[in-house]
């Protein structure tokens, strides 16, 4: 039996059509725009559509003006809130996008715990916004920036942007505050040790040309025995006088280490334990 096909046939012609070619474009979130183009209604007429279908639990209200679509298998959820990761796609409205720091570390398996905010790299500079228990946060980037990219699917249709593997490391070192400090990043790089290409990892810093990220990633390479010596190298011919912080979400605290010109305000100690847990 074809529940989807006998659901929209309870519908009004309208939303049935709505709902359908919704689905055809594989577009479960979608805006009060989406709905004016597809049935060609315009402002309050599109919007009492939508409430209606809201009050029959058929959609629901992510804010104003952004919507889901609840699974015809689940009959009235009103709550239903859909991947939030299509939400965050949709936040950017059109422009470009991919999902960074903590987020990415997520889809890629980088992390254990979930994640309650959603990292979002894009070109549109926007607040951060509450939506159904999630926080959505935007991080600016420079249209140079869009690089190391890659395509993750989180349902049958629909597909979302994300930094790669290595991309992923270098935005959480170059921001440890979005990624839940360097403790957290040590740890991804060590789960993916096998799986990441270190050359493509000093490819991204130098695109990048930042003397704290350089400091973090060469003695975080160094202590896990990732790098080669070579690799190691080219870092280390980039480090200047300058000492940053290991970790910048922490307080300055803790001996300077001269060979990488880093603050060390981590035990070493607790980042050699990561490799045994």
């Amino acid at each position: 039996m074809n529940t989807q096909s006998n659901k929209t046939r309870t519908l009004g012609r309208q939303t049935s059509s709505l709902f359908v070619e919704l689905n055809e474009r594989a577009k479960t979130t979608f805006t009060l725009r989406d709905v004016e183009n597809i049935t060609g209604l315009r402002g309050s007429s599109a919007r009492s559509l939508i409430l209606k279908a809201e009050r029959r639990g058929l959609v629901t209200r992510l804010r104003p003006g952004l919507y889901t679509l609840v699974p015809f298998e689940l009959g009235r959820v009103t709550e239903y809130v859909g991947d939030p990761y299509i939400i965050a796609k949709e936040l950017c409205a059109g422009h470009h996008y991919f999902l960074s720091h903590a987020s990415a570390m997520e889809l890629h398996r980088m992390v254990t715990q979930p994640q309650l905010t959603i990292y979002v790299s894009t070109s549109l500079r926007k607040p951060p916004q509450l939506i159904h228990g999630h926080e959505y946060r935007f991080v600016a980037v420079k249209p140079e920036q869009f690089f190391g990219l890659t395509e993750i699917w989180v349902t049958k249709q629909q597909a979302i942007k994300v930094s790669d593997k290595e991309r992923t490391i270098i935005d959480g070192l170059r921001q440890p505050e979005y990624a839940g400090g360097v403790p957290e990043l040590a740890k991804a790089l060590w789960m993916t040790r096998n799986e990441i290409k270190v050359a493509r990892l000093l490819d991204y810093t130098h695109r990048f040309r930042n003397g704290a990220l350089t400091r973090r990633l060469g003695f975080l390479l160094e202590l896990y025995k990732v790098a080669t010596r070579e690799q190691l190298e080219q870092l280390r011919r980039k480090v200047t006088t300058t000492y940053d912080r290991l970790d910048p979400t922490l307080p300055k605290s803790g001996p300077f280490q001269a060979r990488w010109h880093l603050q060390m305000n981590i035990d070493k100690a607790e980042l050699e334990t990561i490799p045994h847990a």
